[in-house]
């Protein structure tokens, strides 16, 4: 393993969302990931979070049952950082909460993920990202003047959540390693995005924000910091905030810089005067004519588009990894690089083929793709239900020893 997290090592379950973008963003730097997820679903088809579970090992367990109980207390003893992403009481009932598992490691960093933290009046309701915006006031700043609009999944789940998650970890494990203790982190969605407001919670008192949408200088209000509608359906985002970058956007729009250009009242004429003139063009045309280093205009790009740009190719944004196009690993570093990631196997092929860990606290070997606390069994495990390692080396659960250590795999 290579990357500036080489060493570190992490357990989490399995889950949709935060959990598993920490989980990419941290293994895409080197830290050792292991993904405990549910058996059910164990043969699906490529789950829709395949692409952040990219570098992550992936086991089945039935954590209800004593043997799949078992299973995380022993992976959770030799890491530096476990993840429940259940409700609050959850992992308590399973056997796995805070106290369980930091009894066999008291240097154990229990990170618990939650949307809405692990107390407060919502602390055992459901929800999900739109809810957190709702209710912090992100997504009433986001959308048109008629109706908020939902940013995509990105605030809340991503920002707010496995940023958020990833950034304690790390302080945490900083912190143990000084300490020798571990500790429990609450890191709850709606405070993410909160934080992620502070900016504009500042601006309000302020005066340089109001609450309301297409009002402002950053949501669409201002007409030189808003999308544009082009000849063919495409569109163009200008963001020439500074007076030079806009004079320079004018410039090679063949418009003239207006005198009240500053004023919030003009900001809607303004506007109208920009869509009519941006609607005689293609979007790809107004590309060319606006590809100037001040002009601060840009093609909207789809997700399919997006790969293509040749900036995005030059710096190698993104990367294949069995022929589905995503993020490359970020962000760069200049001495201890991280390796490219590697694909995760579907669980389907690896069903019957587990890996059982036999020594879990030493530290991984700086020369193998394989961390050392990371050990090849002496045979298969036939899993029917949960995952049963055993440190003389696995049965399957039939009783009888599985074949041949080299059918082993990892499923990363």
């Amino acid at each position: 393993m290579t990357g500036p997290l080489c060493g570190v090592r992490i357990v989490m379950m399995g889950g949709l969302g935060p959990a598993p973008f920490c989980g990419m963003l941290l293994g895409d730097l080197g830290a050792d990931i292991v993904r405990i997820d549910a058996v059910a679903g164990v043969d699906a088809a490529l789950p829709i979070d395949y692409t952040v579970r990219r570098g992550q090992r992936s086991l089945a367990a039935d954590v209800k049952d004593p043997r799949g109980r078992d299973l995380v207390h022993r992976l959770a003893a030799g890491a530096d950082a476990f993840v429940d992403v259940y409700r609050p009481g959850v992992a308590e009932r399973l056997g796995i909460g805070p106290d369980a598992l930091t009894e066999r490691n008291p240097r154990l960093v229990y990170a618990r993920m939650t949307g809405y933290g692990q107390d407060g009046p919502l602390a055992g309701h459901a929800g999900h990202d739109i809810n957190y915006l709702a209710l912090t006031g992100a997504l009433h700043a986001i959308g048109t003047a008629e109706s908020p609009v939902p940013p995509l999944n990105l605030i809340g789940d991503y920002g707010g959540g496995g940023m958020l998650l990833a950034v304690g970890l790390l302080s945490a494990i900083l912190e143990a390693r000084e300490s020798g203790l571990g500790q429990v982190l609450d890191v709850a969605m709606v405070d993410g995005v909160a934080t992620l407001l502070a900016p504009y919670f500042g601006m309000l008192p302020a005066g340089t924000w109001r609450d309301e949408r297409e009002a402002n200088l950053l949501d669409g209000g201002a007409h030189f910091y808003g999308v544009y509608a082009t000849a063919d359906g495409g569109h163009i985002a200008v963001g020439a905030m500074e007076s030079k970058f806009y004079a320079e956007l004018c410039d090679r729009l063949g418009v003239t810089v207006p005198q009240d250009d500053d004023a919030p009242a003009a900001w809607a004429a303004h506007r109208a005067a920009l869509a009519a003139r941006f609607a005689e063009k293609p979007r790809d045309e107004w590309e060319r004519i606006l590809d100037t280093p001040g002009c601060c205009a840009t093609p909207v790009l789809s997700l399919t588009e997006a790969p293509r740009h040749p900036h995005h190719v030059a710096r190698r944004t993104f990367v294949e990894l069995d022929g589905i196009t995503q993020p490359a690993p970020a962000p760069r570093f200049s001495r201890t690089r991280p390796a490219t990631p590697s694909a995760p196997r579907c669980r389907a092929t690896t069903r019957k083929r587990c890996c059982a860990r036999r020594d879990w606290t030493r530290k991984p070997s700086p020369n193998s793709s394989t961390p050392a606390w990371w050990h090849r069994a002496r045979g298969d495990v036939e899993c029917r239900g949960t995952f049963p390692p055993t440190r003389n080396g696995p049965s399957n659960w039939n009783g009888s020893k599985a074949s041949s250590a080299r059918n082993v795999s990892r499923s990363t």
